[in-house]
């Protein structure tokens, strides 16, 4: 899936392994599913905010048929027996107001704590910037300290949600960041 402005790249991680960072496609439906049972229970539970246990492949499918048209996503992909793994990803979703969207990011078990989120923010926050998109906005659990501490380095106001105790809303201006 091409996406105009977007180079894909590879990246050197803090311990020294490599990951090649490209514009989501289509055609990576199995390769998500694949990272989706590669997850630990917590790190699911972290990433959906509930338990899940099977991947809902046909909102998998209309994520990856919405973009660039409703949202872009980036993937982290290292090589594989089979081909490539993908142990990272980040996209954001434009919603009904044009100029924001909302982020989600997911890093695999053993990237964790190596740089690779904010790789990926990083390119993600400079799209959303490029395609003129003015607020970027997740919902982030409190328990989540990993996320929420990468947040407030990106830049992200971090606020609780009024409606949900657990749950904490980060926003960053992208025309002030």
């Amino acid at each position: 899936m091409t996406h105009p402005g977007f180079a894909e790249f590879d990246a050197t991680l803090r311990d020294g392994r490599a990951a090649h960072i490209r514009a989501i496609r289509a055609t990576d439906e199995a390769e998500f599913v694949q990272a989706f049972e590669r997850m630990s229970e917590d790190a699911r539970y972290m990433r959906f905010m509930r338990t899940v246990r099977e991947p809902n492949r046909e909102r998998l499918r209309k994520a990856l048929a919405s973009f660039p048209e409703k949202g872009f996503g980036i993937a982290a992909t290292v090589p594989a027996a089979d081909g490539i793994d993908i142990v990272g990803s980040a996209i954001y979703i434009i919603g009904s107001d044009p100029a924001s969207c909302e982020f989600a990011v997911t890093v695999g078990s053993g990237f964790g704590g190596v740089g690779l989120a904010r790789t990926l923010m990083t390119a993600l926050i400079e799209d959303a910037k490029r395609r003129g998109l003015k607020e970027m906005d997740g919902f982030v659990l409190a328990v989540n300290e990993s996320m929420l501490r990468l947040a407030r380095r990106l830049g992200f106001g971090i606020a609780p949600d009024p409606d949900d105790p657990a749950m904490r809303i980060c926003r960053l201006r992208l025309d002030a960041a």
